[in-house]
């Protein structure tokens, strides 16, 4: 199994690492307008395909460069579980992305830590900390501003299955934190990467006689791309993170909705309503109200996309 990276203290003045973070988060929110563009072009499951398959080769050139050693049987479990729940999450959070704004999308993916809370609490025996409970109900009181709009709305009916799709992709992103934060213990990002990019693609390409179509040539610089910002960001994140307290570092997870909405405007043309953002606030200070403890915490956006 490769050896985790030695994690260094953390720093007081987190300048660079902080600088690591948001320029990580910035990547990401640019992978998610990228891979928006591809799903309408291409659909989901062929932009999710070819993403992965450009991401298996970049990242497995990285990791083989390692020379690592096969990981044993308890991790080689857990690198398939996550991956098997990012199969189902990365396709509806991006079928959802074709029907929602972005930013939309990104702000209702912030609910998912606080699901993590309860997850964690049944399955990793941990207790709740009273501060969770008003945490949710910030959050649930967030979700249904914007949910209110929608359901109050005259929206189409994909707008609305869109919404859905992203609340129980977001669901499903609580499984994975869970699951992450087992993970992150033992192993590096690297290797999570690569195992992540290598278990999604071959299960994607189990289905491709029935779904797949091969790209035209116009497409791949957007679909590499898509997959260079995805590496760009896990490692900067990563990097980041290893250098300063979780709790310095996570407030600035929800800088990806100005970087959503920047990029839902400028290349969907998808305005921003005051409804969206102030749910997102209620979201944001339930996370925050969640995560301000002594001890260190998950990502909030949906990073493992």
């Amino acid at each position: 199994m490769t050896e985790q990276p030695e994690i260094t203290k953390p720093n007081n003045a987190p300048l660079l690492p902080t600088g690591s973070v948001l320029l990580g988060l910035a990547s990401f929110s640019a992978m998610d307008a990228v891979m928006k563009s591809l799903s309408l072009s291409l659909g989901p499951y062929n932009a999710i395909l070819w993403r992965y398959a450009v991401g298996f080769v970049i990242i497995g050139v990285l990791y083989l460069w390692q020379r690592p050693s096969w990981p044993d049987r308890q991790i080689m479990k857990i690198h398939v579980l996550r991956s098997v729940l990012i199969v189902f999450m990365a396709y509806l959070f991006f079928w959802g992305l074709t029907r929602v704004p972005l930013a939309e999308g990104i702000a209702l993916s912030f609910i998912a830590p606080l699901i993590a809370l309860y997850l964690a609490a049944i399955f990793l025996k941990e207790s709740i900390h009273p501060k969770a409970i008003w945490a949710s109900l910030f959050g649930l009181a967030g979700v249904a501003v914007i949910a209110y709009e929608k359901l109050t709305g005259d929206y189409p009916t994909e707008t609305l299955w869109g919404f859905a799709a992203i609340l129980f992709s977001a669901i499903l992103y609580a499984g994975n934190l869970v699951i992450q934060r087992y993970q992150a213990l033992r192993v590096g990002p690297i290797e999570v990467s690569f195992f992540q990019n290598l278990i999604v693609f071959l299960a994607y390409l189990a289905v491709a006689p029935w779904f797949a179509i091969v790209p035209e040539a116009s497409a791949w610089p957007m679909i590499t791309l898509a997959a260079t910002l995805a590496i760009i960001s896990i490692l900067l994140i990563m990097w980041g993170y290893a250098r300063a307290e979780a709790q310095l570092l996570v407030n600035l997870e929800y800088s990806a909705f100005i970087w959503a909405a920047l990029f839902g405007w400028v290349y969907f043309d998808e305005p921003v309503t005051a409804s969206t953002v102030f749910g997102t606030v209620l979201i944001v200070a339930g996370c925050i109200m969640a995560t301000r403890r002594d001890r260190p915490v998950a990502h909030v956006e949906t990073t493992a996309l």
